[in-house]
């Protein structure tokens, strides 16, 4: 007996979807409607299944570059110069909403001077040997459970052990040594804690205003993690920041939403605008804050910290205070803000004459960021390690046991190790050399914090080939593939120096690791 078709009348499933026969013309309507719908959702599930097959293939030939490192070591200034460099534009458009960044950071740092000089009483006097303020300031804070991919004991019991000593280095580890701050012959400060509290008082109406600031860029999103910096953006937070200030301002009902080549032209933000008056009128205050002999002696006596982009803004106040600030180019370098999660970009890279879409990812270095960055391991193509060579005097901000440097070794260390990036193109940035030079001139002895540099010259040459040294085994150690490793001595802030290196960095890709792929 044959079997019945599926299409014939005595099909179940073809019963089963027949419309009853006392099916009414609305519901008949509707029924059709249903079908029709269904269908045009399942053509376009077709249509994207076969859209995403065709940027499969399109993307075999892409490049894929990641940008590792600790949190503050310059990844995102980095990746700020690969877009001056290959999409300028850019930066304009986005220009507007690094005001916010460039202010939040000035009221953070005046915020952080004013806590450390509370700290010791608004006062500095001639006692020696006085604790270091990086110890003080976070012994209290201090993490022992972060969960990131380099949670292991500090490199200074288990990987620079593991490392030896280098050219007869006396001590088997990189190891930081117990600190003490550096005297000076500085007298008490004129003025005193009066004069402090004065300013002080002050200030105070615009060091409220940081959690403002705060909560604009970062969402209203709490992280937990390290970085001084105490807040962290989402990746696209400038095009976000541009289009809350957009959602405030009137509009008719017919306006059109503004396109992608007019988002130059962006409404005040109140926030931003109240602020910069406070800063305006607070300018004089400012200044005499950071001038203030007691600020200068606890900078020489390292009793205050501050970082770079601290340092960069408070001495060029009077230009970021002036009425109708817009940040250079060079403010956006120095600006600060933390990574949440990774930040893909994309450029098109000219290669001999060939156009090469790279796809540029930034990532979050905190500890409790770390483990972000494994899905993107499987199929990246060339890694830029960046490690700060200036933070020798510094601990991280979620451990204060940890040296930057024995930390950034570590992290590094697993990176080479890592069994997915065994043939990945690799590329190391020993970076803020200018930082560097600069402590070294100041007399800071990096012996005094890294036990095995032993009596060698504080010079500069020294100090760098010493740290190159040591990133070098860890290279050599964790190299099965007989990879090549390019190392470059780099100050991100540089424009003209860190674009020529990038220059050398993307034909490095071409010629070796990507030659497989026929791109060159």
């Amino acid at each position: 007996m044959r079997s019945p078709s599926l299409y014939s009348q005595d099909d179940p499933i073809s019963a089963a979807l027949k419309p009853p026969s006392s099916e009414t013309e609305s519901e008949r309507a509707f029924r059709l409607e249903q079908e029709a719908e269904a269908k045009r959702v399942s053509e376009q599930i077709d249509e994207d299944l076969r859209e995403e097959r065709e940027r499969l293939k399109k993307r075999k030939g892409d490049v894929k570059l990641l940008l590792l490192g600790q949190a503050e070591s310059g990844k995102s200034t980095l990746q700020k110069q690969f877009q001056l460099m290959y999409k300028p534009h850019s930066i304009e458009q986005e220009r507007s909403s690094w005001t916010s960044v460039i202010y939040f950071n000035v009221v953070h740092s005046l915020k952080h001077i004013l806590n450390t000089l509370e700290a010791w009483d608004d006062s500095l006097d001639d006692e020696a040997d006085t604790p270091d303020m990086n110890s003080v300031a976070t012994s209290s804070r201090m993490k022992l459970n972060g969960n990131g991919i380099s949670d292991q004991p500090s490199p200074s019991t288990s990987l620079m052990e593991q490392n030896g000593s280098l050219n007869g280095s006396p001590g088997g580890s990189l190891a930081h040594s117990e600190m003490t701050a550096s005297t000076s012959n500085s007298g008490p400060s004129s003025g005193g804690p009066t004069q402090i509290a004065n300013l002080r008082r002050r200030l105070s109406p615009l060091i409220a205003t940081e959690a403002q600031l705060a909560d604009r860029l970062s969402g209203g999103i709490t992280v937990s993690g390290s970085g001084k910096g105490s807040v962290y953006v989402r990746s696209g937070w400038q095009a976000r920041t541009i289009d809350k200030i957009r959602s405030k301002r009137p509009t008719a009902a017919t306006e059109k939403k503004p396109r992608e080549s007019e988002s130059m032209d962006v409404p005040p933000d109140p926030l931003v605008q109240e602020i910069a008056q406070m800063l305006q009128a607070c300018e004089e205050d400012i200044q005499e804050l950071w001038s203030h002999p007691t600020v200068k002696g606890m900078l020489l006596k390292r009793r205050l910290k501050l970082d770079e982009w601290s340092e960069f803004f408070l001495k060029h106040i009077s230009r970021v205070a002036s009425p109708d600030y817009i940040p250079t180019t060079d403010d956006i370098l120095h600006a600060r803000i933390q990574t949440m999660g990774v930040a893909e970009h994309i450029f098109d890279v000219n290669i001999h004459g060939k156009l090469v879409t790279w796809h540029l990812y930034d990532v979050g270095g905190a500890r409790g960021q770390r483990h972000t960055w494994v899905p993107y391991f499987d199929d990246a193509n060339a890694i830029i390690f960046v490690a700060p060579v200036s933070a020798f005097d510094q601990y991280l901000e979620e451990d204060p046991r940890v040296n930057r440097i024995d930390d950034s070794l570590q992290l590094f260390t697993q990176v080479c190790s890592n069994a997915l990036l065994k043939s990945v193109h690799l590329v190391l940035f020993l970076n803020k050399t200018d930082l560097l030079r600069a402590k070294l001139d100041k007399g800071l002895k990096v012996r005094k914090y890294i036990t095995s540099f032993g009596e060698r010259s504080n010079d500069y040459e020294t100090v760098v080939q010493y740290f190159r040294a040591h990133f070098l085994q860890v290279h050599r150690r964790n190299n099965e593939n007989r990879r090549v490793l390019y190392t470059h001595f780099t100050s991100v802030v540089d424009t003209k120096a860190t674009q020529r290196i990038i220059g050398n960095v993307r034909d490095s890709i071409f010629r070796g690791y990507l030659q497989s792929a026929a791109l060159v």
